[in-house]
């Protein structure tokens, strides 16, 4: 292959070496089984809550993960077993990890926001024999779903369910439903538990993670990582960062995604550094937070920067210790950085990654505004990436194509699914990302759409992804998406679903003027303009685009009347 059609980032036979080189091989629960020894007391964990905020030290993380890891191995969870976790970001979602990890079990993750139907395909697909539940979150009975689940027999493998419940006087042990299924009181089963002992081997070839895609685009896939894979992925971001134990994380984000999990959690045990958790998003509780906790770092979607810098126009005081925010699932709105830069105070860096490659690429703090706004960052270290046409033939730089990654922190193929894993990799091993993408001369890559994404009007593909920008700069545009429709002629026309911002107006005339006056063709233009009070959005901020096309079909707003142009 042409190397002057890659992006920089060296392949994997000559990664850079790590100064914390160390790290890379130990297993997650050893790195922080040692800090609770050299740091007992020191600040692990803050919990945000409505009756006030609870805090864990080294010690009391690892004596809570030890006891829990104790009830598994009673309950017969074995190494390379598959453990569910379903709950929301909180000190008991770290312990349960960790007690998972410890006793080499895969820890696996699911959305407190996913529904019966999509628990029970999770369930299915891991063979998860154990479950951690809230008793309630949201005014949700997770254990009483369960239950219900269980009664039906559509709860696959699964035997044992431990249940968070802030009430530890519920008695769930012992339960004689009928269902096949035990309900434990978590709380009670760890107070009488003895530590446990003797800990299997890990190394970085243990299978640590295992995480559903979102389905957005089919089905939802199951991608294991390996710990190693982990502690590198989560090294890779620190160091373009410049993240270090003194630093301070505020996630926010659920920690069923890697923003939450991978380069939330896992990189601050790894480092470790303080997590401070907010289980439900609320940015006056977290700019409160800021205060108080002193977190210098956060990542997450688009909304949780854009709610925060709202907040703080509106009077609330900007986070004084916050230095640097990563935004993750969309390229960063131009206005919207430069806001964060005023308001907040703070860096925006932009990455792009996916539950199969981790990050990718990453922009660091120090990057030229320009290269931050209008692209996904550079390769991190050992990442290559390569840009093809429809032949598969690797594009030049500024050509725009399919995205394709191999390097260091790739997964090795989607759980139970050859057939799925085989159409993901070229022949030559590089995972199709199913994104399109333009690989600038400097070297830094921009994401410009998904391929599914594209719209196709009568022979001219529309670049969504910069549409999209530009109309986000609009001043009565809060957040904008543009998606295609069908149409009898042309195949598809472009249909804009836009929130305004408070006493913004915009129609499609309002649109069609502020497109013309940037100059774009008018092909480009969207030819219908819809109104939302919010996007929707999957828990890790992505826009559902999917739901979108389909109130596409049946869209009320008034086409341009433009000549077809063709």
């Amino acid at each position: 292959m042409n190397k002057e059609h890659e992006s920089a980032g060296a392949g994997r036979e000559t990664v850079t070496p790590f100064p914390e080189a160390p790290l890379l091989a130990r297993p997650l629960p050893d790195i922080v089984w040692d800090r609770a020894s050299a740091d007992p007391e020191g600040l692990a964990v803050v919990e945000l809550g409505e009756r006030g905020d609870t805090t864990m030290t080294w010690r009391e993380l690892v004596d809570r993960a030890e006891r829990i890891a104790h009830v598994l191995l009673a309950l017969g969870v074995r190494p390379g077993e598959t453990v569910m976790v379903q709950l929301p970001n909180s000190a008991a979602f770290v312990a349960a990890s960790l007690a998972a990890l410890r006793i080499g079990a895969v820890c696996c993750p699911v959305l407190p926001a996913l529904g019966q139907r999509e628990l029970e395909y999770a369930l299915q697909r891991s063979d998860a024999r154990v479950l951690f539940v809230p008793e309630e979150f949201r005014k949700r009975r997770y254990a009483q779903e369960v239950r219900f689940m269980a009664e039906a027999r559509r709860t696959g493998r699964l035997a044992h369910v431990l249940v968070v419940a802030e009430d530890s006087a519920l008695a769930y042990d012992g339960d004689e439903s009928g269902t096949g299924v035990v309900f434990h009181d978590l709380v009670r089963s760890t107070a009488a538990a003895r530590p446990a002992e003797h800990p299997p081997v890990l190394g970085p070839d243990t299978v640590a993670h295992l995480l559903f895609t979102s389905g957005t685009t089919g089905e939802p896939k199951g991608v294991p990582h390996r710990m190693g894979t982990l502690n590198r992925a989560a090294l890779l971001m620190s160091r373009r960062l410049g993240l270090t134990r003194r630093d301070r994380w505020h996630i926010a984000s659920p920690m069923a995604h890697h923003s939450g999990f991978l380069y939330g959690m896992w990189v601050a045990l790894l480092l470790g550094g303080v997590q401070v958790l907010q289980p439900v998003w609320d940015a006056d509780r977290a700019l409160e937070a800021f205060t108080r906790w002193r977190s210098t770092f956060m990542q997450g979607a688009t909304p949780f920067l854009l709610d925060m810098v709202d907040a703080v126009d509106a009077g609330v005081p900007p986070p004084q210790s916050l230095s640097t925010f990563v935004i993750t699932g969309a390229s960063v709105p131009r206005a919207l950085s430069a806001r964060a830069r005023s308001s907040l105070g703070i860096r925006v860096c932009a990455g792009w990654g996916s539950t199969e490659t981790c990050f990718a690429t990453l922009s660091a703090p120090g990057d030229d505004e320009e290269l931050v706004t209008a692209t996904d960052g550079r390769s991190l270290d050992g990442v290559r990436l390569r840009v093809v046409g429809e032949a598969g033939r690797p594009l030049g730089p500024g050509d725009e194509g399919d995205l394709q990654v191999t390097g260091p922190c790739l997964f090795e193929g989607y759980l139970g699914r050859p057939d799925l894993t085989e159409e993901a990799f070229t022949a030559d091993g590089w995972y199709r990302t199913g994104d399109l993408a333009v690989i600038e001369p400097t070297g830094y890559l921009r994401i410009t759409g998904r391929v599914k994404d594209v719209i196709n009007r009568g022979g001219e593909k529309i670049p969504v992804g910069d549409i999209e920008q530009l109309l986000m700069t609009h001043p009565a545009v809060r957040d904008a998406a543009v998606v295609a429709m069908p149409d009898r002629r042309l195949g598809e026309r472009a249909c804009l679903f836009a929130v305004l911002s408070p006493g913004g107006l915009l129609d499609l005339t309002a649109m069609q003027i502020f497109l013309e006056g940037e100059k774009v063709a008018k092909h480009y233009w969207p030819e219908r303009v819809e109104i939302m009070d919010a996007l929707p959005r999957n828990p890790a901020g992505k826009v559902q685009k999917f739901i979108l096309r389909q109130l596409a079909k049946g869209a009320t707003g008034r086409r341009t009347g433009e000549d077809d142009g063709i």
